[in-house]
């Protein structure tokens, strides 16, 4: 036995025995094991334990994991073919008797359950005996893991379809081979997908079933076949009996897992992923790939789903949704490095400060946003994509060896732990004996050894996931502001802090403590600011331009009749103060709203918002509980912000408040508090502006819904009613496609019908009819965008009407009617996007059949498309440079979507925003589909852009879209200083540099891809 220490011996340490009594307890139990197989297995057990390197391999393993221990004292035949042939030969043989396929049709369950779990009990001693003697490297390690799991995966499969076809339930073509053409695809996800499963770990599957390869009897019943298969599969992977299990088995997964089955159809999950597809969802699928069912299906369904995984573009709900993931792994990470004195004790090597998933997402991150353009970077396995980001010259050379000596270290320290008892666990004990115990299970000989080493590498994880996403617009504090750094050092503690006028910042402070302001006076308001003052530095402190946050709150206090509610509240509830310095860091808007209504502070602690955000662990991976935050929202908009929903809730809130000034106050108040809703959910990555545009319209149709008739009603109390009159308020714009972002003006009609006889009104003071209406609408815009004290509902613009100024406030049904018969391109675009908001009578009605007539007369193809191009050529001679009006911007799209519309034969089909509209048009074959969706991709990045522009900026003179620099600037120039504290706070929050250069990056391409897009569309005869 001597020789056979070439197999597991090569120089490498083997770990010394840790707990002693176990040590001789397991020997004496081997022994008496391999004597009850007969003699020549006695004596193996004996020259085992007299030979060198094979007792201290034996050593390690009885004196350090029960698991183990057990697995070879059960199976001696097993324990001698592997310590004399070495693992290789044993792993060979373990994988062979899971993938056994002499006894298929005639294996009864649980006799294949239990050959499964022998062939699982073999192949985990086999690898974990080559992992504890280094006879294997990682990448062999976790994929000898990942090819059992798949070929575990494979076995079942085999055995439940051709049961299900011995049943009669289903017509394999080769029942001889279930897998070939069966139509069930199993999808390894995450480290499966990856070929990289740690020791103990789940397995991470889809189940899907294409529909198209099944015959037509099965068609029918394919859903409910492939769920209880997909439920035999996991209790027959997972199912602990006397043998062990196979593999925990996670079906979670797949699409919308809350609401499907465990089994989803092919169809319906690229129907998912085309429009509810997430940005975790997408980084999952990097690592998938078909492990068992139906191989071809599987790559067919993963060669279809490419173009949602691989984006050319970054879109700016991809920026929320990775800034929400990377909040979510910080909010795992333990103490700070610097101090060089942190304990390891308790610290988890995957979710913990420099460990294992920093260094996935570091890679997977950049996969997501540069992958598009680059196909070498689409590895599915870690190590392989940081070689790819240095050949991409993305990444040096040497932080890609420190990041990959880190992760094989990790991986190793990951493995140890679970190898220790058979648990999934990734935390080293949080006591002593343990942590000694785990650093000589790893081949050192003390704790400080292996805690040098270890926090060596979590230094450099650190490190260069710090250098990747840096918040490059702001400054980071570097030091911690309370009273006594106050108070000792004064402007230097809060430069230190990131402050760049230290001083103002001091006489902002000794403004407070004196009482300089109305609301500070009051001495329990003095003794809070003194008690919050620290905290709220701080919070400043933590965005990239704190002197002006501070700025803005101290406008803020200045602007309140008493303060003492308002500081008592952040007293009470600390957790606003975060929320207080994002709103004045980042969104003057909404620091202005806060400073007109303090009570809105109050509507953010209520359930139905807090609801919103998660508990940081819910025991799933980042991904789940993005998934199920996203849920959340969604649940949240469906109740809070259906449109009979809010019209109950503000008919209430107006109904207590009575008439005239109060009616518009309670509205002003009411749609204050709902906006501003929306606006925290935006500024914090809860939704995308393109998601609020529905929720922030509806708001406004209940506002206008409820307005018209009460102002109405107050007319008709001096002035009377027209005989047979009836009014409707129809929206354009952004109101009129339920686009709307926060700065939106609302582009509105007022059109009416009446009686031909009548010609006043009735009521003591008559008036004429055009006179009446006219008032009436006269009063709608002042009602609506008139200050008071509570601020201005929304500015009104009723440029839309016929004849733009030059026409009357109000339109006849008649004068409208007969305008269209010779109306101007650009007002047939505008009825395009219009719709009714509020109507009497059958006037909506009657308006929708003029509308529909006169876009069917909007002219031919030739006709549409040279008017089009005559107006793009008009709006790029303006030389604008923001995202609506530059080249391949907004307005371009517009000009698109509109001539899409009018060119289709039933242009109400193509109705909505810029985004259904390019989607609908594709679906219609008026454009080639990938051209559709890059422009429906296209008009969606520009509006979450200029969202959060308008959120963001305070500054109307930039029209609330700025980008300046626009598609034509030099290639070299940087949107970052253009977008400045505003999306540049956002975004760098986020993922700092790395998004913000892809953003920068993203805008130009998507703009002059746009604008290429939208030239080869209105081409005509050979010319533009």
């Amino acid at each position: 036995m001597a020789t056979l220490a070439s197999i597991w011996t090569n120089g490498a340490p083997l770990p010394a025995a840790g707990d002693q009594e176990a040590l001789r307890i397991r020997w004496q139990q081997w022994q008496e094991a391999a004597a009850g197989e007969g003699d020549e297995l006695a004596a193996f057990a004996d020259e085992a334990r007299e030979t060198p390197p094979i007792a201290a391999l034996l050593d390690a393993v009885f004196g350090h994991s029960p698991f183990l221990a057990k697995g070879l004292i059960a199976d001696p035949h097993f324990a001698r073919l592997l310590i004399e042939q070495g693992p290789d030969a044993a792993f060979a043989l373990a994988l062979a008797g899971a993938r056994e396929r002499d006894r298929l049709g005639a294996e009864s369950q649980p006799e294949a359950m239990k050959r499964l779990r022998i062939a699982k009990r073999r192949a985990a001693l086999a690898i974990a005996l080559a992992d504890i003697a280094s006879a294997w490297p990682l990448e062999k390690l976790t994929g000898a893991l990942s090819d059992f799991a798949a070929a575990a995966l494979a076995a079942v499969c085999r055995h439940l379809l051709r049961a299900l076809h011995d049943g009669g339930r289903l017509a394999l073509p080769r029942p001889e081979c279930p897998e070939q053409g069966c139509a069930l695809i199993v999808l390894g996800m995450g480290k499966l997908g990856g070929g990289e499963l740690n020791y103990s770990s789940d397995v991470d599957v889809i189940l899907l079933y294409d529909e198209e390869r099944l015959g037509e009897a099965a068609r029918g019943r394919a859903g409910r076949l492939f769920a209880k298969l997909a439920r035999d599969l996991v209790q027959m992977m997972e199912q602990r009996t006397v043998d062990g299990y196979v593999f925990r088995t996670d079906l979670r997964l797949r699409p919308d897992p809350g609401s499907t089955p465990p089994a989803v159809s092919v169809a319906a999950a690229l129907r998912y992923y085309a429009s509810q597809g997430r940005t975790w969802e997408r980084a999952a699928m990097i690592k998938a790939r078909p492990v068992a069912g139906d191989l071809e299906a599987g790559e067919a369904f993963l060669e279809a789903l490419r173009p949602f995984v691989w984006r050319r573009y970054l879109d700016f709900a991809t920026i929320q949704d990775v800034g929400a993931l990377k909040r979510q792994i910080d909010a795992h990470r333990a103490h700070s490095l610097d101090d060089g004195e942190a304990a390891i004790a308790g610290h988890n090597v995957k979710l913990g400060r420099g460990g294992i998933r920093e260094i996935e997402f570091f890679a997977q991150t950049q996969q997501l946003v540069w992958g598009g353009r680059d196909d070498a970077l689409r590895s599915r396995r870690t190590e392989e994509t940081l070689d790819a980001l240095v050949a991409a010259r993305r990444l040096t050379s040497g932080a890609a060896g420190e990041l990959k000596a880190a992760y094989r270290f990790h991986r190793r320290v990951e493995h140890r732990l679970q190898m220790t008892d058979d648990r999934q666990t990734q935390t080293l004990p949080d006591d002593d004996e343990g942590l000694d115990r785990a650093a000589r299970f790893l081949g050192f000989e003390a704790v400080a050894a292996f805690s040098a080493r270890l926090r060596a590498h979590m230094g450099a994880v650190e490190r260069h996931y710090a250098t990747l996403f840096e918040e490059r617009p702001g400054r980071a504090s570097e030091g911690a502001l309370d009273a006594a750094a106050l108070a000792a050092g004064g402007s230097e503690a809060l430069a230190a802090a990131g402050y760049l006028d230290g001083a103002r910042a001091l006489e902002i402070l000794a403004a407070w403590r004196d009482g300089e302001h109305r609301a500070s006076r009051d001495r329990r308001a003095q003794e809070l600011l003194t008690k919050l003052a620290p905290g709220l530095l701080q919070a400043f402190a933590a965005w990239p331009h704190p002197d002006a946050a501070l700025g803005r709150f101290d406008a803020f206090l200045a602007g309140l009749p008493a303060a003492r509610r308002t500081l008592s509240l952040l007293a009470a509830h600390p957790e606003l103060i975060g929320l207080v310095a994002e709103i004045m860091a980042a969104a003057p808007r909404l620091a202005e709203a806060v400073g007109r209504h303090p009570t809105l502070l109050d509507s953010v602690l209520s359930r139905d918002f807090t609801d919103l955000e998660l508990p940081e662990d819910l025991g799933l991976e980042a991904t789940l509980a993005d998934s199920a935050r996203r849920g959340l929202v969604r649940l949240f908009y469906a109740r809070e912000f259906d449109l009979e929903q809010l019209r109950q809730e503000l008919a209430a809130v107006v109904g207590a408040a009575g008439a005239g000034q109060e009616l518009l106050d309670a509205q002003r108040r009411w749609a204050a508090e709902r906006g501003f809703r929306i606006g925290v959910h935006l500024l914090r990555g809860l939704v995308t502006p393109v998601e609020a545009g529905r929720p922030l319209a509806d708001i406004a149709d209940a506002c206008l819904g409820r307005l018209l008739p009460a102002i109405a009603d107050a007319l008709a109390e001096g002035h009377g009613r027209i005989a047979g009159g009836q009014v409707a308020l129809v929206a354009f714009g952004d109101l009129g496609r339920r686009e709307l972002d926060s700065g939106s003006e609302l582009d509105l009609m007022l059109l009416y019908d009446h009686d031909p006889a009548a010609s006043r009104s009735d009521g003591r003071r008559p008036l004429a009819v055009a006179d009446y209406y006219r008032r009436l609408a006269s009063r709608l815009v002042a009602a609506v965008s008139a200050p008071t004290g509570e601020g201005r509902l929304y500015g009104i613009d009723m440029r839309p009407r016929p004849s733009g100024h030059a026409g009357p406030v109000a339109v006849s049904l008649a004068a409208f009617a007969e305008r269209q018969r010779s109306a101007a391109l650009w007002e047939r675009r505008a009825l395009a996007g219009a719709r009714v908001v509020y109507g009497e009578g059958d006037l909506e009605a009657r308006f929708a059949a003029i509308r529909r007539d006169a876009l069917a007369r909007a002219g031919g193809r030739a006709e549409l498309a040279a008017a089009t191009a005559e107006e793009r050529r008009q709006l790029r001679a303006r030389g604008a440079r923001s995202v609506t009006d530059m080249p391949g911007g907004l307005a371009d799209l517009a000009l698109g979507a509109g001539f899409l519309q009018l060119l289709h034969e039933a242009p109400e089909t193509l109705t909505g925003g810029t985004v259904p509209v390019m989607r609908a048009a594709g679906e219609a074959g008026l454009i080639d589909g990938r051209a559709a969706d890059e422009l429906a991709e296209a008009a969606a990045l520009w509006r979450n852009l200029r969202g959060m522009l308008r959120l963001t900026v305070a500054d109307d003179s930039l029209g609330g879209d700025s980008l300046a620099g626009g598609a034509d600037a030099d290639a070299g120039d940087s949107i970052e200083g253009d977008l400045g504290p505003a999306i540049g706070s956002v975004v760098g929050r986020s993922c700092g540099a790395l998004l913000l250069d892809s953003l920068d990056r993203t805008v130009r391409e998507t703009a002059a891809a746009t604008a290429s897009r939208l030239d080869e569309l209105l081409a005509v005869e050979g010319g533009r």
